[in-house]
C-alpha cells in the first residue's frame, strides 16, 4: 500500500491509521482464526481436509473485513486515498471467492484421487445436503456479488440498485458463512474460533449500523441547503452548499472530498462522491459535478434550498499530507475541482511557494474557472499551463497532450525531488503523466493522484500498489500453509 507514514495521526481530527499499520492489521485480522483453530483439540486429519477447513476460515474473514475496506471509514482510508483502499477492496474479494470456491474442493481431493466418481458424488452431498445450505447460499451470494462487480458496467445497472444489492449479498454472504462455520464447522462450533466469530459478527453488525443507521440519522438532524446552481460549462455545475441553521460548519482540508445527496433521497445508499472545490477559510462548501448519468444528470436542474446531505470529509488528497517546498497542480476535466479548491485555498492563505498548474481540457468550452485562475495569478508564484486537446478558431492557447516537454517546462525552476504533483484527472491521462514524472526525477511517494473510478491503472504506481497487494496475499498463503503444517 502507498505512502510511508508512521504516525497514526491525520493531517486533521481523528485516528488515520498509517499504510504500515493497516498493511501489519490486515493479515493479523484474517489469520486471526487459524491462529485460534490451533489452540482447540480435534481429532487427526489429512493435510487436504486441514487446508480445506483453512481456506474457510481465511475467506470468511477476508469477507468480514470487506466491511471496513469500503472506503467510508477514514481510520482505515485516511491515510492511503479511496482509490488504493477501493482497488486493495476489489482485490480482496476475489481472494475471498477463490478461497472460497476451493474450500469444498480441496475436502474432496483425497477421495477424488483414489475414485474420482465417489469424489464428484461427495462435492455434490456437500452443495445439496440441507446441513451445508446456509454455507452454499453464502458462496452463492459472494460469487453473485464479485463477479457482478466486475461487469456492473456493461449490467448498466442503476447506481442506486447496485449498491443496494451489493450490500444485501454481503450481508447474506457473511450471515451464511457465519451460520455455516458454527454448525458444521470442525475449528469453529466451539471453543476460541467460535468466539471470534461472534465479535466479529457483532463488529459487523455495528458497521453496518453506523453506515445506515447513525449516518442517516446525521444527514436529517444535521441537514445542509443549496444555496446556488452555477453552470460553468456544458454539463458542468458547481453548487454552493450552505449548513442549515443549527448544523456545524464542515472541518476539512482543500482538495478532500463528501459524499452528498438530496431532498428525500438522503439516506446512504444515494449519496455520491464528489471532490470539494472550495476552501475551508470559506463557510460552505462547493462541489463542482460533471454530468456522467444517473443522479448527475440532474444536478443542474435542483433549485435553490433544496436540503442537501453531506457525509464526510474523506481522502488524502491534501496539501497538508504531502508537505514540500514546489507544488505541482495537474487536472484533467472534471478533475479540476480538487486542483481549484487547492488553488483557492493557497490564495486564502497566502501561500509564498512556487506553485505550477497544468489545466487540460477536451476542448476550450470545457475550460472553468479561467477568470479565478488568472487572478490568482497576481497573488501568487503561480505558472499555469492551459492545454486543450482539440484545436478551435478562437482558442489561441496551446493545443495537444500534457506531454513530456511540456512537464519538463512546468518543473522549469523547481526541485523534483522537493516537490510534490496533486493530479485528478482520467485514468490514461494519470497513468502517462505519473511515469513520465517519475522519469523526470520526482519519487513516487510525491506523485499523487485521484481518479474516483476506481479502476485499477497502468502506471509505475498502480504496479508498485498491486506488488503490494500481492505481498499481503502472499502473507496470507504462507499463514495458511503453516496451519496445515502445524496441525495436519
Amino acid at each position: 500500500m502507498p505512502g510511508s507514514e508512521t504516525s497514526s495521526q491525520s493531517e486533521g481530527s481523528g485516528l488515520r491509521l498509517s499504510a504500515t499499520a493497516v498493511a501489519v492489521l490486515y493479515p493479523v485480522v484474517c489469520l486471526a482464526p487459524l491462529v485460534l483453530a490451533m489452540m482447540r483439540d480435534v481429532a487427526p486429519s489429512a493435510p487436504w481436509e486441514i487446508l480445506a477447513a483453512g481456506l474457510g476460515l481465511v475467506g470468511l474473514a477476508v469477507i468480514a473485513v470487506q466491511f471496513v475496506t469500503s472506503g467510508r471509514f477514514e481510520i482505515v482510508s485516511g491515510r492511503l486515498g479511496i482509490d488504493r483502499v477501493m482497488a486493495f477492496h476489489k482485490t480482496a474479494a476475489w481472494w475471498a471467492l477463490l478461497a472460497l470456491l476451493l474450500h469444498p474442493v480441496a475436502y474432496t481431493v483425497p477421495t477424488f484421487l483414489a475414485d474420482p466418481e465417489l469424489g464428484r458424488e461427495r462435492l455434490v452431498a456437500y452443495l445439496t445436503l440441507p446441513h451445508y445450505r446456509t454455507g452454499v447460499i453464502a458462496l452463492a451470494a459472494l460469487a453473485l456479488l464479485v463477479v457482478g462487480s466486475a461487469f456492473r458496467n456493461r449490467l448498466r445497472l442503476r447506481y442506486e440498485i447496485w449498491r443496494a444489492a451489493h450490500i444485501i449479498l454481503a450481508i447474506v454472504a457473511l450471515g451464511g458463512g457465519l451460520h455455516h462455520a458454527f454448525a458444521v464447522g470442525r475449528f469453529s462450533a466451539t471453543g476460541p474460533v467460535s468466539i471470534y466469530w461472534w465479535i466479529v459478527g457483532a463488529a459487523v453488525c455495528a458497521v453496518v449500523l453506523v453506515l445506515y443507521g447513525v449516518r442517516w440519522a446525521r444527514l436529517h438532524l444535521r441537514p445542509w441547503r443549496l444555496a446556488s446552481v452555477t453552470k460553468l460549462a456544458d454539463r458542468l455545475w458547481e453548487l454552493d452548499i450552505e449548513p442549515a441553521p443549527g448544523t456545524p460548519p464542515l472541518r476539512y482540508h482543500a482538495g478532500q472530498f463528501v459524499w452528498m445527496t438530496e431532498g428525500a433521497r438522503r439516506f446512504p445508499l444515494f449519496d455520491h462522491p464528489f471532490s470539494i472545490a472550495g476552501s475551508p477559510a470559506r463557510p460552505g462548501v462547493s462541489l463542482i459535478i460533471k454530468e456522467a448519468g444517473d443522479f448527475t444528470n440532474g444536478i443542474g436542474t435542483l433549485e435553490p434550498g433544496t436540503p442537501i446531505g453531506i457525509d464526510g470529509p474523506f481522502g488524502h488528497f491534501t496539501l497538508e499530507a504531502h508537505n514540500s517546498d514546489g507544488l505541482l497542480l495537474i487536472a484533467g476535466g472534471v478533475g479540476i475541482a480538487p486542483i481549484i479548491g487547492i488553488l483557492r485555498d493557497l490564495v486564502a492563505r497566502g501561500h509564498e511557494g512556487p506553485v505550477r498548474l497544468a489545466y487540460a481540457a477536451g476542448a476550450p468550452d470545457n475550460f472553468v474557472c479561467l477568470p479565478e485562475i488568472a487572478a490568482a495569478g497576481k497573488t501568487l508564484d503561480l505558472r499555469t499551463l492551459l492545454l486543450s486537446e482539440a484545436a478551435s478558431p478562437d482558442w489561441h492557447g496551446e493545443t495537444g497532450l500534457l506531454d513530456r516537454d511540456r512537464l519538463v517546462t512546468m518543473l522549469g525552476g523547481l526541485e523534483p525531488a522537493r516537490t510534490v504533483a496533486l493530479m485528478c484527472g482520467p485514468g490514461p491521462m494519470v497513468t502517462v503523466v505519473s511515469d513520465t514524472l517519475i522519469d523526470l526525477g520526482m519519487p513516487m511517494d510525491r506523485v499523487i493522484y485521484e481518479r474516483f473510478d476506481y479502476s485499477e491503472g497502468a502506471s509505475r504506481l498502480d504496479r508498485r500498489m498491486r506488488r503490494r497487494f500481492l505481498m499481503l496475499g502472499a502473507v496470507l498463503l504462507a499463514g495458511l500453509g503453516g496451519f496445515v503444517a502445524l496441525t495436519a
